[in-house]
Protein backbone atom coordinates (compact mmCIF):
# COMPACT_ATOMS: atom_id res chain seq x y z
CA UNK A 1 0.00 0.00 0.00
CA UNK A 2 2.82 2.42 0.96
CA UNK A 3 4.80 1.66 -2.27
CA UNK A 4 1.48 2.15 -4.15
CA UNK A 5 0.89 5.76 -2.48
CA UNK A 6 4.31 6.58 -2.99
CA UNK A 7 3.58 6.05 -7.10
CA UNK A 8 0.67 7.96 -6.63
CA UNK A 9 2.77 10.97 -5.65
CA UNK A 10 5.25 10.41 -7.93
CA UNK A 11 2.49 11.11 -10.67
CA UNK A 12 1.04 13.88 -8.89
CA UNK A 13 4.40 15.82 -8.67
CA UNK A 14 4.69 14.73 -12.31
CA UNK A 15 1.90 16.52 -13.59
CA UNK A 16 1.77 19.53 -11.42
CA UNK A 17 5.01 19.58 -12.84
CA UNK A 18 4.49 19.35 -16.46
CA UNK A 19 1.31 22.08 -16.00
CA UNK A 20 1.83 24.80 -18.10
CA UNK A 21 0.31 28.14 -18.55
CA UNK A 22 1.01 30.52 -20.74
CA UNK A 23 2.57 33.65 -19.92
CA UNK A 24 0.19 36.60 -20.57
CA UNK A 25 -0.56 39.70 -19.67
CA UNK A 26 -3.12 42.57 -20.34
CA UNK A 27 -2.82 46.27 -20.73
CA UNK A 28 -6.13 48.89 -20.17
CA UNK A 29 -9.82 48.72 -20.26
CA UNK A 30 -11.46 45.42 -20.66
CA UNK A 31 -13.90 47.00 -22.11
CA UNK A 32 -11.61 48.57 -25.07
CA UNK A 33 -11.20 47.43 -28.42
CA UNK A 34 -9.37 43.95 -28.00
CA UNK A 35 -5.96 43.81 -29.58
CA UNK A 36 -3.73 40.34 -29.37
CA UNK A 37 0.09 40.82 -30.07
CA UNK A 38 1.83 37.85 -31.56
CA UNK A 39 5.61 37.84 -31.24
CA UNK A 40 8.21 37.09 -33.51
CA UNK A 41 10.21 33.90 -33.33
CA UNK A 42 9.99 31.28 -33.32
CA UNK A 43 11.61 31.09 -30.49
CA UNK A 44 11.40 34.66 -29.15
CA UNK A 45 8.70 36.42 -27.22
CA UNK A 46 6.53 39.67 -26.29
CA UNK A 47 8.97 41.30 -24.07
CA UNK A 48 10.70 44.18 -26.66
CA UNK A 49 6.43 45.13 -27.78
CA UNK A 50 5.23 44.78 -24.36
CA UNK A 51 8.01 46.93 -22.39
CA UNK A 52 7.83 49.73 -25.02
CA UNK A 53 4.37 49.96 -26.86
CA UNK A 54 1.70 47.71 -24.94
CA UNK A 55 0.96 50.39 -22.69
CA UNK A 56 1.10 53.31 -24.82
CA UNK A 57 -1.45 51.54 -27.33
CA UNK A 58 -3.67 50.92 -24.54
CA UNK A 59 -3.69 54.49 -23.25
CA UNK A 60 -5.16 54.93 -26.64
CA UNK A 61 -8.42 53.28 -26.62
CA UNK A 62 -7.62 49.65 -26.68
CA UNK A 63 -7.56 46.18 -24.43
CA UNK A 64 -4.03 45.31 -24.91
CA UNK A 65 -2.79 41.32 -24.82
CA UNK A 66 0.57 40.49 -25.26
CA UNK A 67 1.46 36.42 -24.69
CA UNK A 68 4.23 34.34 -25.07
CA UNK A 69 3.92 31.09 -27.80
CA UNK A 70 3.92 27.89 -25.46
CA UNK A 71 7.74 26.71 -25.12
CA UNK A 72 9.14 30.03 -25.58
CA UNK A 73 10.22 33.26 -23.85
CA UNK A 74 8.09 32.93 -20.38
CA UNK A 75 6.18 29.79 -21.55
CA UNK A 76 8.80 27.25 -20.63
CA UNK A 77 7.77 24.19 -21.54
CA UNK A 78 9.31 21.41 -22.20
CA UNK A 79 6.07 19.04 -23.25
CA UNK A 80 5.36 21.64 -26.23
CA UNK A 81 4.44 20.49 -29.51
CA UNK A 82 5.39 22.97 -31.93
CA UNK A 83 2.88 22.79 -33.75
CA UNK A 84 0.52 25.38 -35.70
CA UNK A 85 -1.91 23.64 -34.54
CA UNK A 86 -1.00 23.91 -31.04
CA UNK A 87 -0.45 27.86 -31.64
CA UNK A 88 -4.24 27.84 -32.43
CA UNK A 89 -5.69 26.05 -29.76
CA UNK A 90 -3.45 28.24 -26.88
CA UNK A 91 -4.95 31.50 -29.04
CA UNK A 92 -8.16 29.91 -28.73
CA UNK A 93 -7.70 29.19 -24.61
CA UNK A 94 -6.28 32.69 -24.28
CA UNK A 95 -9.92 34.47 -26.05
CA UNK A 96 -11.41 32.29 -23.28
CA UNK A 97 -9.20 32.97 -20.27
CA UNK A 98 -9.63 36.83 -21.37
CA UNK A 99 -13.67 36.45 -22.21
CA UNK A 100 -13.18 37.74 -25.94
CA UNK A 101 -15.43 36.69 -28.38
CA UNK A 102 -13.38 38.43 -31.46
CA UNK A 103 -10.24 40.34 -31.42
CA UNK A 104 -7.73 42.56 -33.42
CA UNK A 105 -4.87 40.35 -34.39
CA UNK A 106 -1.51 42.12 -34.50
CA UNK A 107 1.46 39.98 -35.80
CA UNK A 108 5.11 40.68 -35.96
CA UNK A 109 7.22 38.85 -37.88
CA UNK A 110 6.78 34.84 -37.36
CA UNK A 111 3.75 36.04 -35.63
CA UNK A 112 2.02 37.64 -38.34
CA UNK A 113 1.93 33.71 -39.98
CA UNK A 114 0.30 32.57 -36.88
CA UNK A 115 -2.19 35.23 -36.74
CA UNK A 116 -3.05 34.42 -40.73
CA UNK A 117 -2.94 31.25 -40.23
CA UNK A 118 -6.04 31.67 -37.33
CA UNK A 119 -7.89 33.95 -38.72
CA UNK A 120 -7.92 31.68 -41.64
CA UNK A 121 -9.71 28.95 -39.63
CA UNK A 122 -11.56 31.03 -37.31
CA UNK A 123 -13.13 34.21 -39.42
CA UNK A 124 -15.84 34.27 -36.55
CA UNK A 125 -12.96 35.35 -34.12
CA UNK A 126 -11.25 37.63 -35.93
CA UNK A 127 -12.02 41.74 -36.74
CA UNK A 128 -8.62 42.36 -38.41
CA UNK A 129 -5.34 41.28 -38.88
CA UNK A 130 -2.33 43.71 -39.10
CA UNK A 131 0.79 42.64 -39.85
CA UNK A 132 3.74 43.88 -39.19
CA UNK A 133 7.22 43.12 -40.75
CA UNK A 134 5.66 39.36 -41.44
CA UNK A 135 6.74 37.70 -44.64
CA UNK A 136 4.12 35.97 -47.32
CA UNK A 137 7.09 33.74 -48.59
CA UNK A 138 9.53 32.46 -46.20
CA UNK A 139 11.59 31.54 -49.33
CA UNK A 140 11.73 35.20 -50.60
CA UNK A 141 12.97 36.63 -47.53
CA UNK A 142 15.64 34.26 -47.68
CA UNK A 143 16.64 35.03 -51.23
CA UNK A 144 16.43 38.92 -50.42
CA UNK A 145 19.13 38.49 -47.65
CA UNK A 146 21.44 36.53 -49.68
CA UNK A 147 21.08 39.17 -52.64
CA UNK A 148 21.80 41.76 -50.44
CA UNK A 149 24.55 40.61 -48.06
CA UNK A 150 26.41 39.30 -51.61
CA UNK A 151 25.69 43.04 -52.99
CA UNK A 152 27.33 44.77 -49.37
CA UNK A 153 30.28 41.77 -49.52
CA UNK A 154 31.33 42.68 -52.90
CA UNK A 155 31.03 46.03 -52.10
CA UNK A 156 33.70 45.60 -49.53
CA UNK A 157 35.78 43.22 -51.54
CA UNK A 158 34.55 40.88 -48.60
CA UNK A 159 36.46 38.15 -49.73
CA UNK A 160 35.44 35.68 -46.61
CA UNK A 161 31.78 36.72 -46.17
CA UNK A 162 31.54 35.90 -50.13
CA UNK A 163 32.94 32.65 -49.71
CA UNK A 164 30.32 32.45 -46.79
CA UNK A 165 26.91 33.65 -49.47
CA UNK A 166 28.48 31.05 -52.21
CA UNK A 167 28.19 28.25 -49.71
CA UNK A 168 24.43 29.37 -48.74
CA UNK A 169 23.83 29.68 -52.23
CA UNK A 170 24.54 25.95 -52.58
CA UNK A 171 22.83 24.58 -49.54
CA UNK A 172 19.71 22.84 -49.34
CA UNK A 173 17.30 25.88 -48.73
CA UNK A 174 14.74 24.32 -47.17
CA UNK A 175 16.91 23.44 -44.36
CA UNK A 176 16.89 24.91 -40.80
CA UNK A 177 20.80 25.70 -40.70
CA UNK A 178 20.38 27.53 -44.31
CA UNK A 179 17.71 30.02 -42.48
CA UNK A 180 19.79 30.37 -39.28
CA UNK A 181 22.56 31.38 -41.68
CA UNK A 182 20.68 33.88 -43.61
CA UNK A 183 19.15 34.98 -40.30
CA UNK A 184 22.91 35.75 -39.03
CA UNK A 185 23.81 37.67 -42.06
CA UNK A 186 21.43 39.50 -41.71
CA UNK A 187 21.81 40.40 -38.10
CA UNK A 188 25.33 41.05 -38.89
CA UNK A 189 24.31 43.74 -41.79
CA UNK A 190 21.98 45.85 -39.51
CA UNK A 191 19.08 44.20 -41.27
CA UNK A 192 17.05 45.19 -38.43
CA UNK A 193 17.34 48.54 -37.54
CA UNK A 194 17.17 51.47 -39.09
CA UNK A 195 19.39 53.39 -41.38
CA UNK A 196 18.76 56.56 -39.83
CA UNK A 197 16.84 56.20 -36.48
CA UNK A 198 14.30 59.01 -34.97
CA UNK A 199 14.87 60.80 -32.02
CA UNK A 200 11.63 58.58 -30.57
CA UNK A 201 13.23 55.60 -31.43
CA UNK A 202 16.29 56.33 -30.02
CA UNK A 203 14.67 56.89 -26.60
CA UNK A 204 12.87 53.97 -27.15
CA UNK A 205 15.90 52.30 -27.61
CA UNK A 206 17.45 53.24 -24.54
CA UNK A 207 15.38 50.74 -22.65
CA UNK A 208 16.79 48.09 -23.58
CA UNK A 209 20.00 49.41 -21.68
CA UNK A 210 18.07 49.91 -18.32
CA UNK A 211 14.75 48.98 -18.02
CA UNK A 212 15.04 45.08 -15.95
CA UNK A 213 12.75 43.10 -18.31
CA UNK A 214 14.42 44.01 -21.76
CA UNK A 215 17.69 43.70 -20.37
CA UNK A 216 16.83 39.59 -19.49
CA UNK A 217 14.41 38.84 -22.10
CA UNK A 218 15.42 41.20 -25.16
CA UNK A 219 17.92 38.95 -26.28
CA UNK A 220 16.87 35.65 -25.31
CA UNK A 221 15.88 32.86 -28.10
CA UNK A 222 15.16 29.63 -27.41
CA UNK A 223 15.96 27.04 -30.08
CA UNK A 224 13.71 24.20 -29.27
CA UNK A 225 10.94 26.51 -31.10
CA UNK A 226 12.56 26.67 -34.57
CA UNK A 227 13.79 23.10 -34.18
CA UNK A 228 10.24 21.83 -33.62
CA UNK A 229 8.42 24.35 -36.03
CA UNK A 230 10.92 23.31 -38.59
CA UNK A 231 10.13 19.43 -38.23
CA UNK A 232 7.09 19.50 -37.56
CA UNK A 233 5.78 22.57 -40.21
CA UNK A 234 8.58 22.73 -42.39
CA UNK A 235 8.26 26.66 -41.62
CA UNK A 236 11.36 27.66 -43.49
CA UNK A 237 9.57 26.93 -47.08
CA UNK A 238 5.98 28.58 -45.90
CA UNK A 239 4.14 30.47 -48.33
CA UNK A 240 1.32 32.43 -47.35
CA UNK A 241 -0.10 33.42 -50.29
CA UNK A 242 -3.16 31.14 -50.67
CA UNK A 243 -4.01 31.63 -46.91
CA UNK A 244 -3.87 35.41 -46.67
CA UNK A 245 -5.83 36.14 -50.07
CA UNK A 246 -8.62 33.14 -48.12
CA UNK A 247 -8.66 35.23 -45.08
CA UNK A 248 -9.20 38.42 -47.00
CA UNK A 249 -11.85 36.70 -49.32
CA UNK A 250 -13.40 35.90 -46.37
CA UNK A 251 -14.50 39.89 -45.38
CA UNK A 252 -11.71 39.51 -42.38
CA UNK A 253 -9.91 43.21 -43.19
CA UNK A 254 -6.07 43.03 -43.20
CA UNK A 255 -3.66 45.80 -43.08
CA UNK A 256 0.36 45.87 -43.23
CA UNK A 257 2.96 47.62 -41.52
CA UNK A 258 6.57 47.24 -43.19
CA UNK A 259 9.36 49.04 -43.21
CA UNK A 260 11.75 50.44 -45.65
CA UNK A 261 14.66 50.04 -44.30
CA UNK A 262 14.20 46.23 -43.20
CA UNK A 263 16.45 44.18 -44.98
CA UNK A 264 14.61 40.87 -44.79
CA UNK A 265 11.95 42.38 -47.53
CA UNK A 266 12.39 43.47 -50.68
CA UNK A 267 10.01 46.04 -52.27
CA UNK A 268 8.89 43.14 -54.95
CA UNK A 269 7.60 41.24 -51.70
CA UNK A 270 6.28 44.18 -49.86
CA UNK A 271 4.11 44.59 -53.71
CA UNK A 272 2.43 41.41 -53.41
CA UNK A 273 1.39 41.45 -49.45
CA UNK A 274 0.24 45.09 -51.01
CA UNK A 275 -1.71 43.31 -53.67
CA UNK A 276 -3.53 40.56 -51.99
CA UNK A 277 -4.78 42.95 -49.07
CA UNK A 278 -5.19 46.71 -50.72
CA UNK A 279 -3.34 48.84 -51.74
CA UNK A 280 -4.78 51.54 -49.40
CA UNK A 281 -4.41 48.29 -46.38
CA UNK A 282 -0.61 49.30 -46.20
CA UNK A 283 2.49 51.48 -44.94
CA UNK A 284 5.61 51.55 -46.10
CA UNK A 285 7.02 53.81 -43.95
CA UNK A 286 10.75 55.42 -43.50
CA UNK A 287 13.66 55.51 -41.61
CA UNK A 288 12.04 51.95 -40.16
CA UNK A 289 12.90 48.69 -40.15
CA UNK A 290 11.51 45.22 -38.92
CA UNK A 291 10.55 46.56 -34.97
CA UNK A 292 8.03 48.95 -36.60
CA UNK A 293 6.20 49.64 -33.25
CA UNK A 294 9.70 51.22 -31.91
CA UNK A 295 11.25 52.28 -34.95
CA UNK A 296 7.88 54.33 -35.79
CA UNK A 297 6.10 53.86 -32.47
CA UNK A 298 3.74 57.02 -32.71
CA UNK A 299 2.66 56.13 -36.30
CA UNK A 300 2.50 52.56 -35.42
CA UNK A 301 -0.35 53.85 -32.52
CA UNK A 302 -1.80 56.14 -35.37
CA UNK A 303 -2.35 53.58 -37.97
CA UNK A 304 -4.33 51.00 -35.54
CA UNK A 305 -6.46 53.96 -34.28
CA UNK A 306 -7.14 54.63 -37.53
CA UNK A 307 -8.17 50.84 -39.17
CA UNK A 308 -9.87 49.81 -36.03
CA UNK A 309 -12.63 50.91 -34.91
Amino acid sequence: MKNVLTLIAILVSTLVANAQTIYSKAFGNSSDKPIIFLHGGPGYNSVAFEATTAKRLSENGFYVITYDRRGEGRSADGNAAYTFDETQKDLNALLDQYQLKSVTLVGHSFGGIIATMFAEKHPNKVESVILVGAPLSMQETFATITESCKAIYQSKNDSTNLGYITMLENMDKSSLKYSSYCFTHAMQNGFYYPKQTSAEAMGIYQQFRTDSLLVKYSSQMSYDAPTGFWKNEQYTSLNLTDKLSQVVKNGTPVYGLYGTDDGLFSEAHVGEIKGIIGENNLNYLSNCSHNVFIDQQTTFVDAIKGWVK
